[in-house]
């Protein structure tokens, strides 16, 4: 019987999960539509729980794929949206600069982040609504939104690549005669406790 054919070769070099976090209503999702989608709606987004896209880009000859988690906001998903903060390799916070306390709960996003994340995680801190009159603020023009999902991305390549070259392959050699005992002299057993 023929063996089953070797798979396909991944058709991305780094998979990097990426998580958008902030207050219910700053934007996220509508930041999310428009990297992912290129897309933009008027219409308020609620995400219920937790929602993701994909969305892959080249850096530097490599093909990243970007998985990114859109969280909810509210207070009553928390303990749904904090389980995803341990995967995350990179974490967007979000406020709106319209709403000044938005800006001021990040301290609190960043609690979270060092309660729930690896020590590594890569953060970015995302002004969202900056590109219209304060009246109509909106991620609409796209303003800087390619710039932070790439820098970002960039960044988490960098320091994936190298702990990939900091990790040194290990050469373990089985069955390999004692030189000791190749010129003649027996080599002393050990056992379990020493007897």
């Amino acid at each position: 019987m023929a063996s089953p054919p070797t798979r396909a070769r991944a058709d991305y070099d780094y998979l990097i999960k990426l998580l958008l976090i902030g207050d219910s209503g700053v934007g996220k999702s509508c930041l999310l539509l428009r990297f992912s989608d290129g897309s933009f709606t008027t219409s308020f987004i609620t995400t219920i729980g937790i929602d993701f896209k994909i969305r892959t880009i080249e850096l530097d000859g490599k093909r990243i794929k970007l998985q990114i988690w859109d969280t909810a906001g509210q207070e009553r998903f928390r303990t749904i949206t904090t389980a995803y903060y341990r995967g995350a390799m990179g974490i967007l916070l979000v406020y709106d600069v319209t709403d000044e306390s938005s800006f001021n709960n990040i301290r609190n996003w960043i609690r979270n982040i060092e309660q729930h994340a690896s020590d590594n995680v890569n953060k970015v801190l995302v002004g969202n609504k900056a590109d219209m009159d304060e009246s109509k603020r909106s991620a609409k023009t796209n303003l800087n939104v390619e710039e932070v999902f790439f820098s970002i991305a960039c960044d988490i390549k960098q320091r994936l690549a190298e702990s990939d070259n900091r990790a040194e392959p290990m050469t373990l050699r089985i069955n390999q005669q004692d030189p000791a005992a190749s010129n003649g002299q027996a080599a002393q057993k050990s056992s379990c406790c020493g007897s």
